[in-house]
């Protein structure tokens, strides 16, 4: 086995409990917009981890589209491997890695469909081409070859060709209502900051704690 040996400093820039704000989302929020500012590749990017059928846990990266006080929020083919694995209420994670800031944030909760009109209004603000290969992409599936993708892809765009694009009825949106944030700043000597916050369902107050790292 290969061993890496590199120990970056994380610096001294400290995350205190009184530092964060009351509502862990609106401290989301914050983070989001100083990553986005600072010009962190895809800030909107996260680990998505989801349990299937079988038992057998799974993860990729997708893109936030949304958030407000009460969820996250992202889009994607109703039939890919993700979405067979997200039944409504399926228990989900979330990671976002902000790693030249030294900040992770790690989510954990419940997804949920999205209402099919605030689908079909997302849906129209992505690009024409997104639209299309929406369509055009039957997602998590076999596919021979790129060339074929690709005819699968043009094949579309001639059947759209004029007009507006309609939603696609196996894709949209979920949001993933929250029942733990946890907020890590990475420390010299490996003493991370870890500050969570804990509610039992969407209705009661959040509960903050300091976790060793």
């Amino acid at each position: 086995m290969e061993s890496l040996h590199r120990h970056e400093d994380y610096g001294q820039q400290a995350l205190e409990e009184f530092d964060v704000a009351a509502d862990p989302i609106k401290q989301f929020s914050l983070w989001l917009a100083d990553a986005d500012e600072q010009g962190i590749f895809e800030p909107n990017a996260f680990v998505l981890g989801t349990v299937g059928a079988d038992g057998k846990p799974t993860a990729r990266t997708v893109l936030l589209r949304g958030v407000d006080q009460q969820a996250f929020y992202f889009y994607t083919n109703y039939s890919s491997r993700k979405g067979h694995a997200i039944a409504d209420g399926a228990p989900v994670s979330m990671v976002f890695g902000w790693y030249p800031q030294f900040r992770q944030v790690l989510v954990e909760g419940f997804a949920t469909r999205v209402e099919s009109t605030e689908s079909d209004a997302y849906f129209n603000t992505r690009p024409r081409d997104s639209q299309i290969s929406a369509w055009a992409s039957n997602q998590s599936q076999p596919v021979e070859n790129r060339a074929a993708l690709e005819q699968q892809y043009a094949e579309r765009q001639a059947e759209f060709a004029a007009g507006e694009i309609p939603r696609p009825p196996f894709w949209g949106g979920y949001r993933i209502v929250p029942t733990r944030i946890e907020f890590w700043k990475g420390r010299s000597n490996r003493l991370h900051d870890r500050i969570e916050f804990t509610r039992p369902a969407p209705d009661v107050p959040w509960t903050i704690r300091r976790l060793q790292p």
